[in-house]
C-alpha cells in the first residue's frame, strides 16, 4: 500500500500536544512512520514536500523530517514530473484547494498512492475517486479494520 504524508502531518508531533486530538494524531502519525520503517507501507514524497520541509525555520524539524524521508521513502515525485503535477494541481485548485496542497494531492495521485494522510482539516474536505484523504487516526482505523 502506498501512502503520502503531507507537511502538516510530518509536523504534527511538534504542535501543542496538550489538546487531546492533536496528541492522538501525533501518536498515530508516529505509529504510521514505524510501520513504514517496518515495510508495511510504501512512502511517497514529492518536490513540494521537500520544498515545504526545507522552508521550515526550525533546523531540528527540517533535519529530523528530511532524514526520515531520505531513509524511508520508496518513491519520489521529482522535478521531471513538475509539469504533470502543475496540470493536475490546477484542476484540484478549482475545488478551492490551495496551490501547495493541490500539489501534494497531485503528486500522490501521480505516484498511485492509496492514501494521502494529512491533519489539514480544509484539505480533508477534498474528495477524489482515486485516492482517500484521511487524518492519521482515520487511516489507522481503516487499515486496522482490514486486518482484524
Amino acid at each position: 500500500m502506498r501512502i503520502y504524508l503531507d507537511n502538516c502531518c510530518y509536523n504534527r508531533p511538534y504542535d501543542d500536544l496538550s489538546q487531546l486530538i492533536v496528541s492522538l494524531e501525533a501518536q498515530a502519525k508516529l505509529y504510521i512512520q514505524d510501520q513504514v520503517r517496518n515495510g508495511r507501507y510504501e512512502l511517497v514524497t514529492s518536490e513540494m514536500l521537500t520544498y515545504e520541509i526545507n522552508s521550515s525555520p526550525f533546523a531540528y524539524r527540517r533535519k529530523g523530517v528530511m532524514n526520515y524521508i531520505e531513509e524511508n521513502s520508496s518513491f519520489h515525485v521529482g522535478p521531471k514530473n513538475n509539469d504533470r503535477v502543475d496540470e493536475l494541481a490546477k484542476g484540484i485548485m478549482e475545488t478551492g484547494i490551495k496551490y501547495k496542497d493541490a500539489c501534494h494531492v497531485a503528486s500522490a495521485l501521480l505516484a498511485g498512492c492509496d492514501y494521502l494522510i494529512t491533519t489539514d482539516k480544509r484539505l480533508l474536505k477534498y474528495q477524489n475517486e482515486y485516492i482517500k484523504l484521511v487524518d492519521p487516526i482515520q487511516f489507522l482505523n481503516e487499515v486496522e479494520d482490514d486486518n482484524v
